[in-house]
């Protein structure tokens, strides 16, 4: 097996972990049946999300099937950096693992709240309001440096950008549906990365 291949074959081991956790936990939440109403995340989102999302999985779709189909964006990376790409990787897959087993049946992939929905601020939501966009930030880092390649990156880069824009809107569904409760846990939590606790 070549170096390359053994990237791939890796890879592809880490990649089928991350299907199979999230559709573990989609699945749990799809089971209301509810219908939720994605034109709330506003006509440029709904443009350009998915749109970039679909970019991203074909490159690595491309990469696992033949990573010649993707050598026009390879880049030269040392090998050492490339394998430090599994670590970021895994600290990625156990963070989104962490996040969907306390979301539990609130997951959404869009930005408003189903009918049972409820204030989550446990796991890693005590520190961060979205952790779900973090493991997608690490999970994308590690697949970019694994795969050593820029179109992946750039991708992953212009979805996670989308996501936190994005991010604004659901912040507003979520203050609407819990108020007081909900400004109260905002003040002491960070977006995307813990907030420094305030000197007294």
């Amino acid at each position: 097996m070549t170096q390359e291949n053994a990237f791939r074959a890796a890879l592809g081991v880490g990649f089928l972990a991350v299907i199979s956790v999230t559709l573990y936990y989609r699945l749990q939440s799809w089971a209301s049946k509810e219908a939720l109403d994605r034109r709330q995340e506003g006509l440029f989102i709904l443009a350009t999300l998915r749109p970039a999302g679909l970019l991203l999985w074909l490159g690595i779709i491309a990469y696992l099937a033949n990573p010649a189909w993707m050598r026009w964006s390879s880049v030269a990376l040392p090998t050492w950096l490339r394998w430090a790409g599994f670590v970021v990787f895994g600290l990625g897959l156990a963070l989104l693992t962490w996040t969907l087993r306390g979301l539990g049946t609130n997951l959404t992939d869009t930005v408003v709240t189903r009918r049972a929905h409820t204030l989550v601020t446990q796991g890693p939501y005590r520190w961060v309001r979205h952790p779900f966009y973090d493991a997608m930030a690490l999970l994308i880092a590690g697949i970019a440096l694994i795969a050593a390649n820029w179109f992946m990156l750039l991708t992953g880069a212009v979805v996670f950008g989308l996501l936190a824009a994005r991010s604004k809107t659901e912040e507003g569904h979520l203050l609407a549906r819990f108020g007081e409760a909900y400004r109260v846990y905002r003040e002491r939590t960070g977006r995307f990365v813990p907030r420094r606790s305030r000197i007294h």
